[in-house]
């Protein structure tokens, strides 16, 4: 069946076989999952409880002390985690944190895993289950390894906090912090794919693909975690992924722009496309202003169906350093 990769190189495929995680199901299989109900009590609650010791930690923006508990690759580089601690905080505090049941990760071996993939739950002939899980990590360390999520009560919303944990020695040391909101102005993934589908009928297969992405992106906690609901999900999208994604370029007042990408975020309480570009040079910042103006007109004048989806869009000038250069304009600023 099919294997997905993440977001648009989803593509390739492979046989699921019916596997109870925990289980040796193949010989020579070097990852294993333990879901909660597989491990042993000690194992759930020392997993459960790190988690909760963690989340602690960030509530009260207390970044040093998670710094503290880290493997020592991530305390070395510690200023994404840091950032990401400081942009929750104000969500987090006193705010109510319930882990999920979570699941144990064994990568065995000598040396990383260029493509680690574990079976979660029980799969059966068509794949995945309501009670299964899939994680793929790139470059991952032979050891063991928790996965934790909490569901985060607050008053700006819900938001899911995963921490990845790894074994060392007696402890579980910090690997990975992952936050974001569960929802976008009050819509969750159910909801981003039920208008995925409304914009299918009408014809309007982009928007319905990149919400398809959203609904996707809101109903995982972590972008390398896959379940039946995202596996029919990506069903769904084929059905809709555009050919020209991006468009090879636009013109706008005799100039062409070279697309790069093109992709949702979520800014603020909205959902904006991003649009990126080439450009030869950003120093001028005044000009390149006026070319993202020019590029955002560009882009609705050819797609104008964005402007029933999006809350803006921001247009970003990409120099070959790879330097950038970004606007953001709400839609009812683009005439």
């Amino acid at each position: 069946m099919r294997r997905i990769a993440r977001q648009l190189s989803w593509a390739s495929t492979r046989l699921k076989l019916l596997f109870l995680c925990g289980v040796l199901a193949v010989p020579t299989h070097a990852e294993t999952c333990l879901s909660s109900g597989d491990m042993d009590e000690a194992s759930r609650s020392a997993l459960m409880n790190t988690a909760k010791k963690y989340f602690d930690f960030a509530a009260k923006g207390d970044s040093a002390s998670l710094q503290q508990h880290a493997i020592p690759s991530l305390a070395t580089s510690f200023s994404g985690v840091e950032n990401a601690v400081k942009e929750n905080q104000p969500a987090f505090s006193g705010a109510q944190a319930v882990p999920r049941p979570p699941f144990l990760l064994k990568a065995e071996g000598s040396a990383p895993i260029a493509r680690a993939e574990f079976l979660c739950g029980v799969f059966g002939r068509e794949g995945q289950t309501a009670n299964s899980a899939e994680f793929v990590i790139p470059s991952l360390p032979p050891g063991n390894y928790g996965l934790v999520t909490l569901d985060v009560t607050s008053p700006k919303g819900p938001h899911t906090l995963t921490f990845i944990l790894q074994q060392i020695g007696n402890d579980w040391k910090l690997g990975g912090f992952y936050a974001k909101p569960a929802q976008i102005s009050g819509h969750d993934g159910n909801w981003f794919a039920q208008q995925a589908r409304t914009y299918k009928t009408k014809g309007q297969t982009r928007n319905a693909w990149f919400y398809y992405l959203e609904a996707r992106e809101l109903l995982v906690p972590v972008s390398f975690m896959y379940t039946q609901l995202t596996d029919k999900l990506y069903d769904e999208m084929q059905t809709v992924k555009p050919a020209d994604l991006p468009p090879a370029d636009l013109s706008s007042a005799g100039k062409t722009y070279k697309l790069l990408d093109l992709f949702p975020v979520v800014v603020g309480n909205d959902l904006d496309l991003v649009v990126k570009y080439q450009s030869a040079d950003i120093s001028n910042t005044g000009q390149t202003f006026q070319d993202n103006m020019a590029l955002m007109k560009a882009l609705l004048a050819k797609y104008p169906e964005f402007r029933e989806a999006f809350g803006g869009i921001v247009a970003r000038a990409v120099e070959p350093s790879g330097r950038d250069y970004g606007s953001l304009m709400a839609m009812k600023d683009l005439k």
